[in-house]
């Protein structure tokens, strides 16, 4: 059902089990799932993908212009995945021609009340971005990741997979999976034990894992050294291959 008072393009394609609320505003080359609802107030502007089975509450802005400098009306996309929840006032802006054109939110994610996410930024599936958790342009965040309210992301930061940020943290470097890091500037505390329980990791995993973060970030070594020793030194499960992979991979350098 669309309330009469929203304004709705006729550009727009929406699904005939949408329900959009009082002054609510669709642009045109806006595509929105099943089972989806926009809550009044809240804008879905041009070029932008809502999944099935989301709920965005009031005042919220999603697929609005990129606020960067270099940004001139080019074409260019925001993308919301099934499920997804985006609580009121909070912001996605469409990527910029120079990060690759898209900013994307994936399957199952809780974006709280005022978090931001920039331009051409990645966030995967099932990622809780609690109140006010701000992410500058160009940041990947990995599956499952969850980040605490008030924090601040810099630019093309990488979060991995499983790891807890916690609220009121400034994070200028990559976090590895699986890891806690809190702080201004953010430092890391140990394995993210209790989510990664939660989610099914066996204690085998759990305990290779921590051998790993210990080579690596407790006993003084240089990273190479560090990474040298952890394949020598500790079973090369997939939770061990993927922290030693994206600690390699990192171009602004590891939160320690």
């Amino acid at each position: 059902m669309i309330h009469a008072t929203a304004i709705v393009s006729p550009q727009a394609e929406i699904d005939v089990n949408v329900d959009i609320g009082p002054f609510a505003i669709v642009a045109a080359d806006v595509v929105i799932g099943a089972g989806t609802t926009i809550g009044s107030h809240s804008v879905i502007d041009s070029h932008t993908t809502i999944g099935p089975e989301c709920r965005i509450f009031p005042h919220a802005v999603v697929g609005g212009a990129p606020q960067s400098l270099k940004y001139t009306g080019q074409k260019t996309y925001a993308k919301i995945g099934r499920g997804t929840v985006i609580r009121e006032f909070t912001t996605v802006h469409r990527g910029t021609a120079e990060g690759g054109g898209v900013t994307e939110v994936g399957n199952h994610c809780l974006l709280m009340a005022y978090s931001h996410v920039a331009h051409d930024c990645r966030v995967g599936s099932c990622v809780v971005l609690a109140n006010a958790a701000t992410l500058a342009g160009h940041i990947l965040i990995g599956d499952f990741a969850t980040i605490g309210g008030l924090v601040a992301i810099h630019q093309f930061v990488r979060i991995g997979e499983y790891a807890f940020v916690g609220g009121k943290s400034a994070v200028v470097k990559d976090v590895p999976p699986y890891v806690i890091a809190s702080g201004d500037r953010a430092t890391l505390h140990g394995l993210n034990r209790v989510g990664l329980r939660r989610h099914g990791f066996s204690e085998n995993s759990l305990l290779l894992l921590k051998k790993a973060y210990r080579v690596i970030f407790r006993i003084g070594l240089t990273l190479n050294e560090a990474l040298e020793r952890v394949r020598a030194e500790v079973d090369q499960v997939p939770e061990v291959v993927n922290f030693i992979k994206f600690i390699e991979s990192s171009h602004r350098g590891i939160t320690r």
